[in-house]
């Protein structure tokens, strides 16, 4: 190959999933190359009845759409990343974003263990590959995977992983093991 010749890219979308409060916009953010797009918007008054703040008492923002960010892994290889709205009220994005993407990267926070049910829940009913990432707050206890996996009732099957979103290398490393994950679960090709 010319080493002037361009690589063609393949392009592949991942979801970014969790709860509200689980660091989804600070991955998106930590790892795109590109200004990523999100639609935060500040909580209010009004929001306080239904928006459970135990844990993020300093969360200031939500997202109310999307994020949206890219990340070249390869030469070869563009992951265009779409962080999904944490709270259920605006869940109905969620079908949207998920259709056509290899999988999701669904974001723990062990401070708030409960509201990863739902998320987990929402791909294993549909049968989408995903891999649980449990964002490490460094002031809080750290929790081994296998404990998180036995708390969430995970099969062994699921690949769970520790990281900080708001580290690009870490961020990075969780969005490889969705790739990783989603290719050995991919048919074989039979010539």
């Amino acid at each position: 190959m010319n080493p002037h010749d361009e690589v063609d890219p393949q392009s592949v979308k991942v979801v970014v999933a969790g709860g509200f409060g689980t660091g989804k916009t600070t991955l998106v953010k930590s790892v795109s190359e590109i200004p990523p797009l999100t639609t935060e918007e500040l909580l209010t008054e009004a929001g306080t009845a239904v928006d459970d703040l135990a844990g993020i008492e300093g969360k200031k923002t939500t997202t109310v759409t999307l994020d949206f960010g890219r990340i070249t892994v390869h030469e070869d290889l563009v992951l265009y990343l779409f962080g999904t709205p944490g709270q259920d009220r605006f869940w109905i994005m969620w079908d949207e974003l998920a259709r056509g993407a290899i999988g999701a990267v669904v974001l723990v926070d062990t401070r708030r263990l409960d509201s990863s049910f739902a998320a987990i829940d929402y791909f294993e009913q549909r049968g989408i590959t995903f891999v649980v990432a449990i964002n490490e707050f460094p002031q809080d206890h750290q929790y081994e995977p296998e404990e998180v996996r036995a708390a969430l009732h995970l099969d062994s099957q699921i690949p769970i992983i520790r990281f900080d979103a708001r580290r690009r290398g870490s961020s990075l490393q969780a969005l490889i093991a969705l790739v990783h994950h989603a290719l050995n679960r991919a048919p074989m090709a039979v010539p």
